[in-house]
């Protein structure tokens, strides 16, 4: 039996992550959980779970149930906490299923203990990619990728020579607002942000989705799982979903991972890889489904995926800036202080405040991600 810790369990990815380890059965025993303020459903899944461990990054929350929390089960509290858990706990398997930057330091400490890192956290080598993939190489831990998009060129790669691959080909469903005017930006409302056409997911994620920043996060995560420079690195609008990602090779062939829009699918195979296991979730009927459509994405419109890729080229500490950014802007564009159509000129405008100093070593990375935020905290 494969001990795993969830860090990040109540958000889409966590609660779907033990929905698959519940349909493996006696395969996966959860061993630790971890959230940020969600703290009622915490609950739940610890009555459910039987965790060993278990922490809460917000202090308040974590004092509202403390009392709730068995006396056999371990809890630790605040940032520190979050780190702690993943250096004390007994686990084979680390799903790195919380958003944002605090993501990265409980992952780095999974990753110095040699464990399988299932990632879902983009952040982690979005901001500290060549910090964290050689890491990996010293520590001998594996990064299985649990989002959709580089889960399937994970697949689609396996067996294949690394070397023969003319280009990776990541889809984007286009959000919401794929057939929207530039203009309807700067109308747009929260609600009709967060109305994504395919799939449910948390605020943060939706939102990126929305402006595109998504993609280009999974850019620059995709040029450090498989070691490929951005001029290798395509993406394509594919609003139905159902192709997860591509991959072309030198001789012209093209091949695709497809499935419906479940994130329990991508999440079981990094957990079961080599393997493929049975499970009962609704299959992909084509004939059902019928057309799948494909077009090149409007640069000019989403300029958020523009930026990503200016940011990877760049190199350094810019998609440490970039991501910091583009953080603080969706929070403030959450909480109404700014327009949806700011949010691309905001992250513009750090990328222009902190010069990339090419250096990719931790300290940088957390000194660059401070800055970044305190100066777009400044902005409207």
């Amino acid at each position: 039996m494969k001990k795993v810790f969830i860090l990040g369990s109540t958000g889409s990815i966590g609660v779907n992550s033990l929905k698959v380890i519940e349909n493996l059965n006696d395969e996966f025993k959860v061993i630790g959980l971890t959230v940020n303020s969600n703290v009622d459903l915490l609950v739940e899944q610890i009555k459910k779970y039987n965790p060993e461990i278990v922490a809460i990054r917000d202090k308040s929350s974590a004092e509202k149930i403390k009392d709730l929390v068995p006396n056999d089960v371990k809890l630790f509290t605040g940032e520190k906490g979050l780190i702690e858990a993943a250096v004390s706990c007994d686990y084979d398997i680390f799903i790195g299923a919380m958003v944002g930057f605090a993501g990265l330091a409980p992952t780095i400490e999974a990753i110095k203990r040699g464990k399988r890192i299932a990632l879902a956290n983009k952040e982690t080598l979005v901001v500290a990619g060549e910090f964290v993939t050689n890491l990996c190489r010293e520590n001998q831990a594996e990064i299985l990728p649990v989002d959709s998009e580089h889960s399937a060129i994970y697949q689609c790669l396996v067996g294949e020579n690394l070397s023969e691959v003319e280009k990776l080909i990541l889809t984007a469903s286009g959000g919401p607002f794929l057939n929207k005017e530039k203009s309807f930006f700067d109308i747009a409302t929260i609600d009709e942000a967060l109305n994504h056409p395919n799939w449910k997911m948390g605020n943060k994620i939706t939102i990126d989705s929305a402006t595109l920043m998504n993609k280009g996060l999974e850019v620059i995560e995709a040029k450090w799982l498989f070691g490929l420079p951005k001029e290798k690195i395509d993406v394509v609008i594919h609003p139905q979903s159902i192709i997860h990602s591509l991959v072309q090779f030198v001789d012209g062939s093209v091949k695709a991972q497809l499935g419906l829009p479940d994130m329990k699918l991508p999440i079981q195979y990094a957990l079961t890889f080599p393997n493929r296991t049975q499970n009962y979730f609704t299959r992909t009927d084509l004939t059902e489904i019928g057309t799948l459509t494909f077009t090149k994405p409007d640069y000019s419109k989403f300029e958020c995926l523009k930026l990503a890729y200016d940011a990877l080229e760049c190199g350094g500490t810019a998609p440490c800036v970039l991501n910091a950014a583009n953080e603080i802007a969706v929070d403030k564009f959450l909480k109404k202080e700014i327009k949806f159509s700011h949010i691309p000129g905001i992250i513009y405008s750090a990328l222009n405040k902190f010069v990339s100093n090419g250096l990719s070593d931790l300290e940088s990375i957390f000194e660059y991600d401070k800055k970044t935020r305190e100066y777009v905290r400044t902005l409207n």
